[in-house]
This record gives C-alpha cells, structure tokens and sequence, in this order.
C-alpha cells in the first residue's frame, strides 16, 4: 500500500514546471468547486431534502473525497474537511449567481481542465491520472502537502 509520500512524490514527478504548478493551483480547486457544484445541480430523492438542504451528490462527493483522505493521512484528512466547507461555501455561493449552477458550473469545469492541459503541455508530461484515476483524488492532497510544509504541519 503507498503511503501519503509515495502518492505526494509520484504525482510531483509531472508537476515540477512552475507554469504547470501555478495552473494546478488555480484550476485543481475550481474543479473541485465546479465538479461538487455540477453533482449539486442533480435531482436528489425527497427524502434527503428532509435531512437537510445540504444533503446531495455534491455534498456526498466531498464526504467521501474526506473519508478517502483520511485512509492516506488523517492530518490532510483534516485539512481537506476545511477545504471540503469551503467548496461548499463557494457552490453555495454560485447557486446564488442569477444564472444556472450547472451551466457555471460546467463552463468552469472546462475552463479549468483546459488550463489543467495546458500545464501539463509546458511540463511536457502527461497528467498523472493517465496512469492511476487515483491521482485525480491526489492533487488536491498535493496543494494541501505544501501549505501544511510551509506551515509545518505533519502529515
């Protein structure tokens, strides 16, 4: 099983070029936000509603991207639940713009993997999720890894 530096270390070895690292720290977060916000815009049982407005696809989405982080490191685990109520605060926020949530959230969503490719053409690499969909769940984790170094948090 890898461990949170082998998955943090395979998936920096086609992130080195800073033009790539800055587009994935611009457009890893908007597909997240634009991803949660498009599973957000689907029709949820009634039932959920009566749990609470904010149980849907998106919102379980984010649960499970938590409960999957906690598997690799608890304390990135934990950074990643504020970063999951922030994604929310954010789709809470585009839900209130006088257009769709689904069509911005879909423009969003292109844009971003646009700009994801195009990273990855100045890097001269492919994406890393070419070789394991894993690394889809890793960036994320990825950008979270170097604010926790420059804080020094251990994870």
């Amino acid at each position: 099983m890898r461990t949170v530096n082998d998955w943090l270390e395979e998936y920096g070895d086609s992130h080195r070029n800073p033009t790539n690292k800055g587009l994935h720290w611009v457009c890893v977060p908007i597909i997240v936000v634009s991803l949660t916000g498009l599973l957000w815009s689907l029709p949820v049982p009634g039932s959920w509603r009566n749990v609470s407005p904010l149980l849907n696809w998106g919102t379980l989405l984010l649960v499970a991207g938590v409960l999957y982080y906690f598997f690799i490191s608890w304390s990135l685990a934990l950074g990643m639940l504020v970063f999951a109520a922030a994604v929310t605060a954010a789709v809470l926020g585009l839900a209130a713009l006088p257009w769709s949530l689904w069509a911005t959230c879909a423009t969003l969503f292109v844009l971003a993997w646009i700009g994801q490719f195009v990273g990855h053409h100045y890097e001269g690499k492919r994406p890393s999720f070419f070789k394991d969909v894993q690394f889809l769940m890793i960036g994320p984790m990825w950008l979270l890894s170097f604010i926790y170094r420059r804080l020094r948090i251990p994870y």
